[in-house]
């Protein structure tokens, strides 16, 4: 494989790992960063040998990467990742693709149109615990899927969180914009289907901004299943779980790392999930792998497109008290 150019656009907290995971591959050449805070992009350009810029379009200019990791509030994805695709750059964006399923499809089309791969950070596909769940869903051990119940609490309103997130016109949305995106890309990956019907319900009880602060999903995929979540951003206990019920027993993700399976007269058992490449790390070598012409786990823009299209709908359905297709 030949070496690829990569330059990181954002120097926030996720792009830290980014620019970890591209500084340690052998096959990347991490050239720059770009942050409107200046100080902020020589300090994290500093620690991996990546020249700082403020601008990312000057820096794409000089530069001249073959891929972009954007990691922009949501607001600036559709305007960076289509200006990138228009300069030749390959994108990974970090999920949310963009503000909603419009703008996801305006950066699809850009990318059709400059002949780029466009990819969408949705982790699940590598996180140890999922990989291993989606392998026993697929291999039928525990009989037919027949329902998912996800949960997601975690304080959203915390006062370190940028002001920018809690604002629906620059975020797209508050906890099932954010938080619900991890849910339903979960929910179609395991299943290998995707969301296709969404009932909701959200509140507005957050003391900072004007996005919402729970919401509890009715949802069903192209396959039949259907998938209840609940996402609460209040000051509640934190629990990050997915149950998954078959006809022959049960699945329990607690988190990421950590896998469960229990069934009729016994609890659960903890699941062995053997040696795997770190998540960033796996990502990372899917979008090399893509760029010349494989393909992988990563989510494409059309697959970001449909996770933002079930978060649209389940927008509509709290606005019109019904049920609605995806």
């Amino acid at each position: 494989m030949q070496t690829y150019k990569a330059a990181v656009i954002g120097a926030g907290i996720i792009a830290k790992i980014h620019m970890r995971t591209l500084h340690e591959n052998e096959y990347t050449k991490l050239a720059a960063v770009a942050d409107i805070d200046e100080e902020r992009a020589r300090e994290l350009g500093e620690a991996y040998g990546a020249k700082p810029y403020e601008d990312y379009r000057r820096m794409v200019s000089e530069e001249r990467p073959d891929i972009v990791v954007i990691t922009l509030p949501h607001f600036l994805h559709k305007e960076a990742a289509i200006w990138c695709a228009e300069q030749g750059c390959h994108v990974l964006l970090e999920k949310p693709m963009a503000m909603d399923a419009a703008e996801c499809a305006d950066i699809n089309a850009a990318g059709e149109r400059c002949g780029v791969v466009i990819f969408v950070g949705h982790m699940q596909h590598y996180f140890p615990a999922v990989v291993k769940a989606k392998q026993i869903v697929e291999s039928g051990s525990l009989g037919k899927l027949v329902m998912i119940n996800d949960r997601r609490h975690h304080f959203y309103y915390p006062e370190e969180r940028p002001a920018w997130f809690l604002d629906r016109a620059r975020s797209g949305g508050g906890v099932v914009r954010n938080l619900g995106s991890h849910s339903i890309d979960k929910i179609q990956w395991l299943t290998g289907s995707p969301v296709t019907k969404v009932k909701a319900d959200v509140s507005y009880y957050g003391d900072r901004g004007d996005v919402e602060g729970s919401g509890l999903l009715y949802l069903q995929t192209a396959s039949g299943v259907p998938a209840v979540v609940s996402l609460c951003g209040y000051r509640n206990v934190s629990v990050n779980e997915t149950e998954l019920l078959f006809t022959g027993g049960q699945l329990k993700l607690d988190g990421q790392q950590s896998l469960w399976i229990g069934g009729a007269g016994r609890g659960y058992e903890p699941v062995e999930l053997g040696e795997l490449p770190e998540p960033f790390a796996a990502q990372w070598s899917d979008m090399l792998l893509a760029v010349c012409g494989g393909s992988g786990r990563l989510a494409s823009g059309v697959y970001g497109q449909s996770v933002a299209a079930a978060v649209d709908a389940a927008y509509r359905s709290h606005e019109t008290g019904c049920e609605q297709l995806v």
